[in-house]
């Protein structure tokens, strides 16, 4: 006779488990999302919730990437597709106003607030070394923008990147005060106005 395999296989649906933790985190942040709310939302228990995911950092990280594949590529593409710094970041921007306002889901980037108050450093560190990493993506296309003559060579690359981060992050921030599409296209045309002014 076979021996049986030993040990329960997993009942749960492991992907839509983790689509259930990506909205909690997503709505209320790391800090504030607690492992038995964890297992409620996704419909399990917290043994399995250990056995499929890990900690919950390890959960956590996951769902990074997945909201990353998901609902952030937005950014890199803008960033890959179109010819110039000024063009992306228009892109960008004007997506970011819709991103961040989609009905049926929490608004704003988790990237941008999930680590708020967070004191558990490894995890904001994470989620900052993501958001740099769209900053120093804005700081190429731009440099690259100037050696082109597309923009003025006095331009500050690293700013105007950092500027475009720091848009980024408020809008989503806005969003999740409330704000709508309208307005938030309203800061993206208006944060626009201030780029350099080709030479």
């Amino acid at each position: 006779m076979a021996e049986r395999a030993r040990g329960r296989p997993r009942s749960f649906d492991r992907e839509a488990a983790l689509d259930q933790a990506t909205w909690v985190f997503w709505e209320r942040g790391y800090e504030a999302t607690s492992v038995a709310e964890l297992t409620r939302v996704m419909g399990i228990g917290a043994p399995s919730l250990y056995a499929a995911f890990g900690d919950k950092r390890a959960l956590f990280e996951e769902v990074v990437e997945r909201f990353g594949e998901r609902f952030g590529l937005f950014i890199d593409r803008a960033v890959a597709e179109e010819p110039t710094a000024s063009r992306a970041m228009a892109r960008v921007l004007r997506e970011a106003a819709a991103e961040y306002t989609t009905p049926g889901r929490p608004p704003g980037c988790l990237v941008a607030s999930a680590a708020l108050n967070c004191p558990v450093e490894e995890v904001a560190a994470g989620l900052r070394a993501r958001r740099e990493g769209n900053v120093r993506a804005f700081e190429r296309i731009i440099r690259q923008d100037i050696a082109a003559g597309l923009l003025p060579a006095e331009t500050d690359a690293a700013g105007l990147a950092r500027f475009v981060g720091a848009v980024l992050q408020g809008m989503s921030q806005q969003a999740r005060d409330g704000v709508g599409r309208a307005a938030l296209e309203a800061v993206a045309e208006a944060a626009l106005r201030a780029w350099p002014a080709a030479p």
